[in-house]
């Protein structure tokens, strides 16, 4: 029998709307385990138990009475720490903002409330977001539970490490450079990056930012695909005014096997080259993928050249994050800075530089690029159904806080590769807006997980998931740390 608090988030809402399971149960489950196990892991690092036990309670009668308890019906779930929830603080990691207590939930908190979840804590992230290592100096280092020595990923690394090590039952993060799908794939759980701008952002954001961020996007983390499109389908929608006027309907999976599913697959890359057995992983997903039926091409023409591709991303994410990242004299240095790099110079340190301190009309030039490359995206998919790929270029590899992250090499079959080159597998998705959701389907020899990135065109969130959900159910699913059944 599976341990209940590994069951998905779709199990354990069925034992709890049939009365099988109280919501209170559930969540005392949960906290049981949070309280004896993440100190090793440092994952969930703020509770509101109070107001959660409220709410199980408001479940577990509403329940008694016949009422509809919703989708969710009391499963304890949490969020990423830079979500706003209304009496605990909003930090991004950063010591300046340890009182910056929210006054109000964010949207999607809400919504995930309004769907009957029992929203109990908050997971771990690194400051501003902004690493695949999960560390900051208002909570601490998040350890991986498959190897606490390695990295769960960043930045939602806590919900993926939480998630991993079954201390709750569902949690939503955020993705830019891969936050949502490095942690999935370093700790062998499913999350989905959403299409950009269907899943509103308020709430999650630091003090006096109203603007949502250019290619950032929500999304949900789960221990099952199936979980990714209930969450996804309780949070997604227009928000305020836009609500008087759009609805968002997203196109259903048009398939429901593997056979016949027309499949590019690129397992590696010149750019951003992965290790054997992130490759190897994914080859084997694609011989089985044409033994069940499907048209996989291994060498399809991707709609650009990749090292130019990799160059608008890293500019566009730079541009896009310059704002919270950058006060007037930190900015005002990286001015002068620029003015002294050589025109050659095209490392990411350079190109972080250069992206950050873009002259408006030179990020018009980019995103008219960029829109470029949107239809060119449309065309390829009219020709393929969904894209795999790798999700990161090695498994989850060891912990390393020290330097700035251009600094920071991983060892990829040998050879030291700067930590920030495999985010070219990231901007894939990212610079097109396009979905992506990554599932487990392998173990290495040392038992890390590998994971495969999931690309669809714009607005297919559902055939992404979907596709996950077949590997789920037909090749490999989330397996439990050895140290946490």
């Amino acid at each position: 029998m599976v341990d209940p608090a590994f069951l998905s988030a779709r199990a354990l809402a069925r034992r709890i709307r049939s009365g099988a399971l109280s919501a209170v149960d559930a969540l005392d489950m949960y906290v049981e385990r949070h309280q004896r196990l993440n100190p090793r892991l440092n994952a969930v690092i703020a509770t509101d138990l109070a107001n959660a036990r409220k709410t199980a309670r408001a479940t577990d009668r509403l329940i008694k009475r016949g009422g509809n308890p919703g989708p969710l019906a009391g499963v304890p779930m949490t969020v990423k720490e830079s979500y706003d929830y209304a009496g605990l603080p909003t930090t991004w990691g950063l010591e300046k903002r340890k009182g910056n207590i929210a006054r109000q939930h964010a949207v999607v908190v809400q919504r995930l409330l309004d769907a009957g979840a029992t929203v109990w804590g908050k997971t771990n992230v690194p400051v501003l977001l902004a690493d695949w290592q999960t560390h900051n100096p208002v909570y601490g280092t998040t350890h991986n539970p498959w190897d606490t020595s390695r990295t769960p990923g960043g930045s939602s690394g806590g919900a993926a490490a939480a998630l991993a090590a079954g201390l709750t039952g569902l949690d939503y993060g955020s993705d830019i450079g891969g936050s949502i799908r490095g942690p999935a794939h370093y700790c062998g759980i499913y999350g989905h990056k959403t299409t950009y701008g269907i899943v509103p952002t308020r709430g999650h954001a630091l003090p006096e930012t109203w603007a949502s961020t250019d290619m950032s996007v929500l999304g949900p983390l789960a221990r099952s695909a199936a979980d990714l499109e209930v969450a996804l389908r309780v949070t997604a929608g227009p928000d305020l005014a836009d609500r008087t006027a759009y609805r968002l309907k997203l196109p259903a999976a048009s398939f429901r096997d593997f056979k016949g599913l027309r499949i590019a697959v690129v397992s590696d890359d010149h750019v951003a080259p992965v290790s054997r057995v992130i490759s190897g992983a994914i080859n084997n997903l694609a011989g089985f993928l044409s033994k069940r039926g499907a048209k996989v091409d291994r060498h399809p023409k991707l709609p650009y050249a990749c090292a130019e591709h990799d160059r608008l991303y890293v500019m566009l994410r730079r541009a896009a994050t310059s704002m919270r990242a950058h006060d007037d004299a930190s900015f005002a240095k990286l001015l002068q800075q620029k003015d002294t790099l050589d025109p050659n110079d095209r490392s990411y340190q350079a190109e972080q530089v250069r992206g950050n301190t873009l002259f408006h009309r030179d990020w018009l030039r980019l995103n008219n690029e960029r829109h470029r490359l949107r239809g060119a995206w449309a065309e390829f998919f009219t020709r393929y159904d969904i894209l795999l790929c790798p999700a990161a270029a090695t498994t989850a590899f060891p912990k390393n806080p020290a330097g700035q992250r251009w600094e920071r090499v991983i060892d990829v079959d040998g050879t030291a590769q700067p930590d920030t080159t495999q985010i070219y597998w990231m901007g894939m998705a990212s610079v097109s807006f396009l979905p992506a959701t990554v599932a487990p389907i392998a173990r290495a020899a040392d038992g890390l997980p590998v994971g495969v990135q999931i690309i669809g065109a714009q607005y297919a969130d559902l055939s992404t998931i979907r596709f996950a959900q077949l590997l789920e159910r037909e090749y490999h699913g989330f397996a439990i740390p050895d140290d946490y059944r």
